[in-house]
């Protein structure tokens, strides 16, 4: 159990049950405050439940109570859970159907006498306020409700979810002290003055293990005391010493972020969020591709290629939609993961995460505290990423590369892709070789792990863990051997448009742009200026026209219209050579 947030008290778990008593078809958990806790104001709860042996045993914990319902709720609230632990708490209508007594309690000084809960019916945990009188005891039952609710999906939802716990000891962090006192340091070098929290902050670490560090380093004379900062911290800074042997760290590296995570609990990570590990069906792919109009036979040789998380040629003619389609790929998978910050590895910082490539997944705003001290925020939780390189790829970018003056080191595209989706966009175009590029990836690409050289001559082994996706112009055969066309099992050709798709996609983009769509004038374009001329449909030239359209309606002061002379004058300007 967590410490909570904010000033929160901290609750302990009762449990009541003992081997000699336990009934297969019975749980019972109670939380119960402490004796000494402080009094709180509302059952705002986020409560954590794991199922445990085979008697069903329900360890119930982490209970926070918040001050938006002033004096309603005394010291002595306690929930209890009764009867079959997974049914009191279910949502499946198929569950708790066996007539079982379930059951679950808030009971205490200030909750609505009526409140009682829904039992046996396979419905859900929920409580009732019967007495419906008052209006705060109806506002009170609904927060229970909603407390409920939480509970019952967090035991439902999450069995197999990677989440990093924060570590409770110096040892847990897979640091040295030394490594985190370098940070230190580091940080109130720059800082000039800073007080434990503030360390804390910086460093993504839990109070208590920065506390003690500091504390060894006011007795190694490095840091002294300045003066007293908010909530019983202190303020402090570094003494002569501190500074020179601070200056020292700096020459070494001058990272001073997150603690690094250590490569074992990386490596644990992307096992557990691998992208192996996912499946998509039909729907997910129709889910994420429901902005786009999409060949349907395409579309049903795109699943399974995904699915096997490999990689893939996706390969045809230029404007069909080739790098929208491998972008969408990995919303497919519909899930988020966890990434480090940074990597410690031998003393070397290793950069993973970064802002220009991962989006970061902000926690929901449930109205609640929500409780945060139990994950380790030296990781950040992102959707699985997406990575495009396209001409600009190098082989420095396929290499730990480090940088001359801060000496920190950023990690190679194929590390930040992991456990998401890689794509090499204009393949075939980049400035290195497609042999060489061929050369450094066509052991990766069998063997699903990578080795990279670390500044200091070290090699590591590194998950190569992403579904990597090959879009071109050229026949795969013209750009590779066979040897690499077999540890890519998937060619798949994006073709032409039809004309009923070509038409959809006007449809859909004329609103967007601000035009009426108008079909018979589609028609028209395509008998004039397509049929006739043998040109193909790309699925990129309604959205051009249509933009010619825009701006010389603009420039000319026209409403925004589809007409049979707009569409002459784009057409002229677009097919000028073609």
């Amino acid at each position: 159990m967590s410490e909570s947030n904010g000033g929160l008290a901290n609750w302990l778990t009762n449990r009541k049950q003992t081997e000699a008593e336990a009934d297969p078809n019975s749980a019972t958990a109670v939380i119960e405050p402490a004796a000494d806790s402080p009094a709180e104001d509302s059952v705002e709860t986020l409560m954590e439940q794991a199922r445990e042996d085979s008697t069903d045993e329900l360890t119930t914990a982490a209970s926070d109570f918040s001050n938006s319902h002033d004096g309603e709720c005394s010291n002595d609230l306690k929930v209890s859970i009764d009867g079959d632990a997974d049914a009191a708490l279910s949502s499946d209508e198929n569950q708790a159907t066996d007539g079982s007594a379930n059951s679950l309690r808030i009971e205490g000084r200030g909750v609505p006498a009526g409140i009682a809960s829904r039992t046996g019916d396979g419905s859900g945990a929920k409580l009732d306020a019967e007495s419906g009188s008052d209006s705060d005891s109806d506002d009170l039952a609904d927060q229970v409700n909603s407390l409920l609710n939480r509970v019952s999906q967090l035991v439902t939802d999450r069995p197999d979810r990677f989440e990093p716990k924060a570590p409770k000891s110096i040892a847990a962090t897979g640091l040295t002290a030394e490594e985190i006192e370098k940070l230190i340091l580091k940080y109130m070098s720059a800082r000039g003055a800073a007080s434990g929290r503030e360390v804390a902050q910086q460093t993504c670490l839990p109070f208590g293990i920065v506390e003690s560090l500091i504390k060894r380093l006011r007795a190694e004379m490095l840091v002294t005391l300045k003066g007293a900062a908010e909530a019983g911290d202190y303020e402090f800074v570094l003494t002569d010493s501190g500074r020179n042997l601070a200056a020292e760290h700096v020459r070494d590296c001058s990272y001073f972020g997150a603690a690094p995570v250590c490569l074992r609990d990386y490596l644990e990570a992307m096992a557990a969020q691998s992208v192996a590990r996912q499946e998509v069906t039909a729907a997910d792919l129709n889910r994420a591709f429901d902005d786009l109009v999409i060949n349907r036979k395409m579309l049903n040789r795109l699943g399974p290629a995904i699915n096997s998380g490999r990689g893939m040629f996706l390969f045809g003619e230029a404007g069909n939609g080739k790098t929208s389609i491998a972008e969408r790929v990995t919303s497919a998978f519909g899930s988020s993961i966890w990434i480090p910050r940074a990597l410690g590895i031998d003393g070397e910082i290793v950069r993973i995460f970064d802002p220009g490539i991962h989006k970061e997944v902000k926690a929901e705003d449930t109205g609640s505290l929500l409780i945060e001290g139990d994950i380790d925020r030296r990781w950040v939780h992102i959707e699985r990423p997406t990575v495009v390189v396209g001409g600009e790829l190098t082989m420095a970018d396929l290499e730990v590369t480090q940088n001359p003056t801060t000496r920190i080191c950023e990690a190679p595209v194929q590390l930040k892709s992991n456990c998401g989706t890689l794509v090499i966009d204009d393949f075939g175009r980049q400035r290195m070789p497609v042999d060489e590029l061929l050369n450094r990836w066509i052991v990766p690409l069998e063997k699903r792990y990578d080795f990279l050289n670390l500044p200091s001559g070290k090699k590591i082994q590194v998950p190569f863990d992403q579904l990597i996706i090959f879009s071109t112009n050229l026949e795969p055969k013209d750009l590779v051997d066979g040897a690499f066309l077999r540890r890519i099992p998937y060619k798949i050709q994006v073709p032409d448009p039809s004309r009923e798709e070509f038409t959809a996609i006007f449809e859909i983009l004329a609103p967007l742009m601000g035009f009426e769509f108008l079909p018979d004038v589609v028609d028209r374009l395509v008998e004039r200026h397509f049929i006739p001329k043998g040109r193909p449909f790309r699925s990129c030239q309604p959205r051009d026209l249509l933009l010619q359209i825009r701006n010389y309606c603009t420039y000319h002061r026209l409403p925004r219209t589809m007409t049979d002379d707009g569409f002459d004058f784009a057409v002229e300007n677009y097919f000028s050579i073609l």
